[in-house]
């Protein structure tokens, strides 16, 4: 079989990147091929442990190859990285318990540490921690309060992304009747703070109903178990859509909902989940996660094609002794977690591709007949998923902590406490692809992908590509139109029976994402990570309406993103107690002080640029300069590699202060000879010319681009004429739910499945 496999062009590069294995100077030394080899061979070893002969071991082994090797099955990253070496950390998702004491914090923080460093991410609850006014009765002080003790975890966190396999991401909660509920939904206002976290508020049962009734509840002190004050539901519900609504953020969890499908509730309650909110887990407990690629579930009839069940049924089957095996193959970061992992033996099987199999069966994302297929399909994928778990409990006995289960209760021996969860699928659905990522439906039909030292592709969605042939519609300068931001919406050369099937994320209404994400939730034992995304255009209101369907329909969690909230800054002015909002450039003058103030020109909807990698005497550097609707250099981001600490601050400071000046009005000439010549101790060559430093790098790109804007250009950007661009920025699918620039490769980061995830390079920041 070719070392490549199937794999495409991009899923190589990542592979490469990411998962092959180096030696000590960093040279790749395993093929595609062997990797899938070494990951098979390691999972399916531990047959032997129950009695499997070499014979069973082999044909175990070559039945998870096939599954991996043919895009139809993807483990989550830690397996596919350390499967078969000698680190053999192999889950992706772990919760840490955090109690009131210093012992127990700074414990949890070294425990954060050693499971970063091996791969996983982190969840926690904040919850125990007494608020930030409480009395501490061993030294008199006032104790810190949650949010400034995720202070901390963060900061630790950023420490050790330099020396780990994958940067650590983190989960933070906080209950919704902790008195410092207010402090911790307002944490992650600005920007960048505690930025190794993501958040989540866990609303209660009675909480959710005092919101409906309109009436107070409890705030109640976690040390003393004293009421502390009450507030009204209501209005605590609308600062957490108004700060969600702001930029994201805080997501929400439905606790008890949670524990109410908590299968061993004997062993404690669920406080928290992994980094992306999909896996609740108890104190110290782990999961290893895979995905089934849904649009390899295919099989062809006539020109059309439908859903291979038997074909799914052997995938799930298999996949779900993969899993089993990867909890006896793993070496855990800590002897609790081991403990308690193996108490439950969970489980998470899920599935990526949706959308993609959606398109290929021509079935539109927002219709009945998605969500019955959804109901289908889920239902069908969880009973094959029992089936073969109560096989391997014949076979290997039960979870330990079964009894007193509610599997117990059922009367049903099972070997694994749960099976399915639908997980964040950005990384291992390039491998697989391409596809659809998670449940997700596509946030664009084709875009670019970086490939090679700044070459770009373009990668289609394998559905509409085929569609789009069989209809007679497809050119490659359509598919660079699209790649570019247009939509197909707007676009008379294709059918509106195909524009009804691919509908891209945002022009997908909530309703259908929250009736998509709670009917895989019905079969689905865990949780459900999906994001819920929103026009630019939408209000607080919507992102409450949102929240009340999703928990009228059973989700056990919501996460919703407004398009581009992330870049809206709101200039305000305090003059008298009286705040405006500036919605255009202006120059204002202050009577008090008579001081002029320039206020820059807000960051439009969409904005487009370029980026380009210049070789400086400290690494690469990577430079994006971005441009407004009317061509004019509006902002620069720079990235160092893999720069942190003093390189990544003072490259950002740089760049935010060039990007105020631009957006300011100060002519680019003007930078450029201010940053030009600057020296540094490590001077360097590029294409003949003495580099100076990152300053004089960044100068003498912007000058080129000042000259000849052609000779960088990265992007292909159709030329879009003045009375289109109001229609282009409604529709621009393509560059929506952007957040930021890649760390790693300088494109666009997209806000995806509870996590920011880069469509080039494979990228994701949990």
């Amino acid at each position: 079989m070719d070392e490549k496999l199937s794999f495409s062009s991009n899923a190589l590069i990542v592979l490469k990147k990411r998962y092959l294995k180096k030696d000590e100077k960093g040279t790749v030394t395993e093929t595609p091929k062997q990797l899938v080899e070494r990951v098979a061979d390691a999972v399916a070893s531990i047959e032997r442990r129950y009695g499997a002969d070499k014979a069973k071991v082999e044909e175990t082994k070559k039945s998870f190859f096939e599954i991996i090797a043919n895009l139809e099955f993807s483990p989550n990253s830690p397996t596919l990285m350390n499967a078969g070496k000698d680190l053999g950390q192999l889950s992706a998702c772990f919760v840490v318990p955090v109690d009131d004491s210093m012992e127990s914090i700074f414990d949890a923080i070294k425990a954060t540490a050693l499971i970063h460093k091996t791969g996983g991410g982190t969840g926690f609850s904040f919850s125990r921690l007494r608020p930030h006014t409480s009395v501490v009765k061993s030294t008199g002080g006032v104790a810190s309060g949650p949010v400034s003790f995720m202070k901390v975890f963060d900061a630790a966190t950023q420490a050790v992304k330099q020396g780990g396999t994958r940067r650590g991401a983190n989960m933070g909660i906080v209950r919704v009747d902790h008195p410092d509920v207010i402090e911790f939904i307002k944490c992650k206002e600005k920007e960048g703070e505690i930025s190794n976290f993501n958040i989540s508020v866990a609303l209660t049962d009675e909480f959710m109903d005092k919101v409906l009734k309109e009436e107070e509840y409890s705030l109640v002190d976690p040390h003393t178990r004293t009421i502390v004050k009450s507030m009204h539901a209501p209005e605590v519900f609308d600062l957490i859509a108004s700060y969600a609504y702001k930029n994201g953020e805080p997501g929400i969890i439905f606790i008890d909902r949670i524990n109410h499908t908590n299968p061993t509730p004997q062993l404690g309650n669920i406080e928290s989940t992994n980094p992306c909110g999909e896996q609740p887990l108890l104190p110290f407990e782990s999961c290893n996660l895979g995905s089934i690629n849904l649009a390899k579930m295919l099989k062809a009839n006539d020109k059309n094609f439908e859903v291979d069940w038997n074909n799914l049924k052997k995938v799930t089957t298999l996949a779900t002794r993969f899993l089993d095996n990867v909890i006896e193959a793993n070496k855990f970061p800590l002897p609790q977690i081991k403990e308690n992992t193996l108490k439950t033996r969970k489980i998470g099987l899920g599935v990526m591709g949706w959308a993609t199999m959606l398109g290929f069966l021509r079935i539109p994302y927002d219709s009945d007949e998605a969500l019955e297929l959804a109901k289908k399909i889920a239902g069908f994928i969880y009973n094959c998923a029992k089936e073969e778990s109560i096989k391997l409990a014949k076979e290997r006995g039960v979870f330990p902590a079964w009894k007193g289960s509610t599997w117990q209760e059922k009367g049903i021996k099972i070997r694994n406490a749960t099976l399915t969860t639908i997980a964040p699928t950005g990384t291992i659905s390039i491998i697989a692809g391409p596809t659809s990522s998670g449940i997700e439906p596509n946030f664009a039909l084709c875009f670019f992908r970086n490939v090679l030292e700044g070459e770009k592709l373009i990668e289609i969605d394998p559905a509409f590509e085929y569609i789009a042939k069989q209809e007679g519609f497809y050119s490659e300068e359509l598919m660079k139109k699209i790649a570019a931001g247009e939509s197909i919406q707007n676009m008379q050369e294709v059918p509106d029976n195909v524009k009804r099937v691919f509908k891209t994320a945002m022009e997908i209404t909530p309703f259908w994402h929250i009736k998509q994400q709670a009917i895989f939730q019905e079969y689905t034992d865990n949780a459900v990570s999906k994001t819920i995304n929103l026009p630019n255009s939408a209000s607080v209101e919507d992102v409450k309406e949102a929240y009340l369907l999703s928990y009228k329909l059973g989700c056990k969690g919501i996460t919703v993103y407004r398009d581009g909230s992330r870049d809206v800054q709101v200039l305000t002015l305090d003059n008298n107690k009286k705040k405006e909002e500036v919605n255009e450039r202006a120059v204002v003058t202050e009577k008090s002080d008579m001081q002029m103030v320039s206020f820059p020109r807000p960051r439009p909807e969409v904005i487009l640029g370029t980026t380009t990698k210049v070789t400086t005497g400290c690494g690469n550097l990577y430079i994006t300069i971005n441009h407004d609707e009317e061509g004019n250099f509006f902002e620069v981001f720079t990235q160092m590699g893999k720069a942190g600490g003093c390189a990544a601050s003072q490259l950002e400071a740089l760049g935010r202060l060039i990007s105020l000046s631009l957006r300011g009005g100060i002519d680019i000439k003007v930078v450029v000879e201010q940053l030009k010549g600057i020296r540094c101790p490590s001077p360097s060559w590029a294409n003949g010319k003495k580099i100076f430093s990152c300053a004089d790098a960044i100068a003498r790109v912007l000058e080129k681009r000042a000259i000849d804007q052609k000779e960088v250009v990265s992007v292909e950007v159709p030329v879009i004429k003045k009375e289109e661009k109001v229609l282009v920025k409604k529709s621009n699918a393509a560059f929506s739910n952007i957040v930021g620039v890649c760390p790693e490769c300088g494109f666009a980061l997209r806000h995806q499945e509870g996590c920011m995830l880069c469509d080039a390079c494979g990228y994701s920041k949990c």
